[in-house]
């Protein structure tokens, strides 16, 4: 009987696809289709379970308790960082209009997910958290605002899941809206990538700077057409990932270069230095003679000095190599680069890339406001995802036990009938602010209650008795070295206060 009804579902699953071959009308294939999907529930068995593959979709995962535990060490980090330099936090919807979204990313623009059609609405899940920052900007008539944003964002990339690459994952951002003097807030940028990569301690990192203009600049005396600027940015932008051979290949195949003109970049852009390169470049012949490029490079001076006073520029490299794809930038543009993964237990080293860029974008706020006013803008978006798949790496490489609770005691009885008391004693804490679990069972053995406590790493444990409540006290008990006190109930709350503070 089966055998014939998944002959029969086969038959109506060819049905389906001659109907929708032949563009018959929608409503009748989805007649059709609630037929098909009847039968296949009908059927179950065997047949439903093999079709039905359980995972995430392609480019995404779940995460563990331990995965968590170690994210939100790193999100700590990087909020207290945001904090303390004075951020305020927003949030924007997960989705944009598309149009939005259009033409705000060059050549990533094919990487935006379109929704479909949603009462009369065409609609985008966001590419980034720059993009909606600015049109919340232009929409609220905000000039002035020191934000930082941490939520997902989606891109229909082909995923590197190893590398830290998915379709969906975090930005961690900050950004600097407002007119102020030159080069300041820019410095205070990359003070924050400097603090956050160095307070996760995540191994050698170098801090790659320029200039969108000094790139104009350069395309502008190299030869290369004004129409082609963006599109030349783009290849240049593939140097850290792949040879100048192949990346002149495709400036001159691919997109129309001419052989001397890409020659030229060559020249300029295998460049990278610090303030000496910069004063080269200001007496270069060409480059001197541009305005947009001495405009830059000016900038970049100042930007040292500021780097200097704040003792950073030992992790900051001038690389005119330095394109960031996207199209919104206008001025100076930064990527963090980890150099090398220091770790004895791993014995290749993680190749992650990229793990934090951003740069000023002073045109994209114009381009949402009614009357074009425009909002200078600079920020920093930090790579948590690739940070994180070097610290999951390097956490199970040293065995090193995350505690995926925060549970500061236990609240256990030694011996039976003691669930009311339990209960009672463990209400207490929690009105009092102390993180307190019991397991969930009337008569639990005292050995069972310790052996959790070793498990999940609480560190205290309240221990109930007949004899502790007839003097009105609670045993007291510290899992790592077996020490026992008796506490006067009504000083118990102050005395796991203090013993958890030094913990």
């Amino acid at each position: 009987m089966a055998a014939e009804e998944a002959a029969a579902v086969r038959e109506q699953a060819e049905a389906v696809r001659r109907l929708k071959q032949d563009k018959a009308e929608p409503e009748r294939i989805a007649k059709e289709v609630a037929k098909l999907l009847e039968m296949k529930a009908q059927l179950g068995g065997d047949e439903g379970k093999h079709k039905f593959v359980l995972k995430t979709p392609k480019g995404t995962r779940d995460y563990s308790p331990k995965q968590m535990a170690i994210r939100e060490r790193v999100f700590s980090a990087i909020i207290n960082c945001f904090k303390r330099h004075g951020a305020e936090v927003i949030d924007t919807p997960v989705f944009e209009l598309k149009e939005t979204l259009t033409g705000k990313y060059g050549e990533d623009s094919k990487l935006i997910y379109d929704l479909k059609d949603q009462g009369g609405e065409l609609l985008s899940l966001r590419y980034d958290l720059t993009v909606p920052f600015a049109r919340y900007l232009a929409m609220n008539k905000i000039t002035n605002i020191k934000r930082y944003h941490i939520a997902k964002v989606y891109r229909r990339d082909n995923p590197a899941m190893t590398r830290g690459r998915y379709r969906e994952f975090y930005q961690c951002d900050f950004d600097i809206a407002g007119q102020f003097d030159p080069m300041i807030p820019d410095a205070e940028c990359l003070k924050i990538v400097h603090e956050i990569l160095s307070d996760l301690q995540l191994g050698d990192f170098l801090i790659k700077v320029n200039d969108r203009r000094i790139l104009d600049g350069m395309f502008a005396v190299c030869g290369v057409p004004d129409s082609k600027f963006r599109t030349i940015c783009s290849s240049v932008d593939k140097l850290d990932k792949v040879p100048w051979e192949d990346v002149k290949n495709e400036m001159v195949g691919e997109k129309g270069l001419s052989p001397e003109a890409a020659d030229r970049i060559g020249e300029y852009v295998q460049l990278h230095g610090g303030l000496d390169l910069i004063e080269q470049l200001l007496q270069d012949p060409k480059l001197s003679q541009n305005k947009l490029a001495k405009e830059g490079l000016g900038d970049m001076k100042l930007l040292f000095e500021y780097l200097t006073l704040f003792g950073i520029t030992g992790k900051i490299s001038f690389d005119l190599s330095l394109a960031r794809g996207l199209d919104y930038y206008t001025g100076v543009i930064y990527e963090a680069v980890l150099l090398q993964q220091q770790n004895d237990h791993v014995e290749d080293p993680v190749s992650v890339g990229s793990v934090a860029g951003g740069g000023r974008y002073d045109g994209l706020v114009g381009m949402f406001d009614p009357k074009g006013r425009k909002v200078p803008c600079v920020g920093v978006s930090i790579g948590i995802e690739r940070i994180f798949s070097i610290l999951e790496q390097r956490v199970e490489a040293s065995e090193e036990k995350i505690r995926t609770t925060e549970t500061q005691v236990l609240v256990a009885s030694a011996q039976k009938k003691l669930l009311e008391e339990r209960l009672k004693l463990i209400s207490e804490l929690w009105d009092a602010g102390i993180k307190a679990e019991i397991l969930y069972k009337k008569n639990p053995k005292l050995l069972n209650q310790l052996q959790y406590c070793e498990d999940t790493g609480i560190p205290l444990v309240a221990i109930v008795g007949e004899q502790e409540l007839k003097d009105g006290v609670v045993k007291l008990r510290v899992v790592a070295t077996r020490e026992e006190v008796n506490i006067r109930r009504e000083n118990l709350i102050e005395e796991i206060r203090m013993r958890t503070s030094q913990l």
